[in-house]
């Protein structure tokens, strides 16, 4: 991708959006937005219980607590299966493999549709969500290094498990924007941007943060 492509992307996709569970935001500001991983490392989760968490399909949501730290909850992984991924990823990634890498990075959307595709499944679409709006700019200028490019939906595998590796996220100047620009609406040319372990400046890089279920805003947050 080069800087006139990045330009563009920005552009086209000023937005990102994270769905995160109801009533996190106050934590979330307080101490980052971080990764399964990173959520499990600052609760000092300790296997066998780590293991269930971080490298096994979460068919529910999980609820972490520690005397000194408020209630948190690592999100379910419903739109994913150990089925589908044996079936998407080649003979040498286990399930686990994509678990762990999934869990180490912290996900966004690049359109309010495809937030809306997760908001309103049949799964999530009577609850409700605390829903970080970033900017992109700002994010990727503060953490470029940092930050991962995808082309599909890499938690899902439902209707269709399609093919994927490691190789699906690729860093800013290596991503094959040109290839999918000929192949894919403006906002769908990058489907997830994700970024290492955590965000511990979420808060200066959030435009708003509102309560959403389904399609509809309840309430603004901040």
């Amino acid at each position: 991708m080069t800087e006139a492509e990045l330009e563009e992307l920005i552009n086209n996709c000023p937005i990102l959006y994270h769905m995160a569970e109801r009533s996190s935001w106050e934590s979330i500001k307080q101490y980052g937005l971080l990764s399964t991983s990173a959520l499990l490392d600052r609760y000092a989760v300790q296997p066998p219980i780590r293991t269930e968490i971080e490298s096994r399909h979460r068919p529910k949501s999980v609820e972490v607590t520690s005397d000194a730290l408020p209630r948190a909850v690592v999100r379910d992984q419903i739109p994913m299966s150990d089925a589908g991924l044996q079936k998407a990823l080649p003979d040498r990634l286990s399930p686990a493999d994509w678990y762990e890498l999934l869990n180490a990075k912290v996900f966004f959307w690049l359109s309010e549709e495809r937030l809306h595709r997760l908001t309103n499944a049949k799964a999530y679409r009577d609850r409700e969500h605390d829903v970080l709006e970033v900017d992109t700019r700002s994010l990727i200028n503060a953490h470029r290094d940092l930050i991962w490019f995808c082309p599909i939906n890499s938690g899902c595998t439902k209707p269709m498990p399609h093919p994927r590796d490691e190789t699906i996220f690729t860093r800013i100047a290596e991503y094959p924007y040109a290839h999918w620009r000929a192949r894919r609406s403006r906002r769908e040319r990058v489907v997830e941007l994700a970024v290492d372990h955590s965000i511990e400046d979420i808060r200066d890089h959030v435009r708003r943060v509102v309560v959403k279920r389904g399609t509809d805003v309840l309430s603004v947050i901040e």
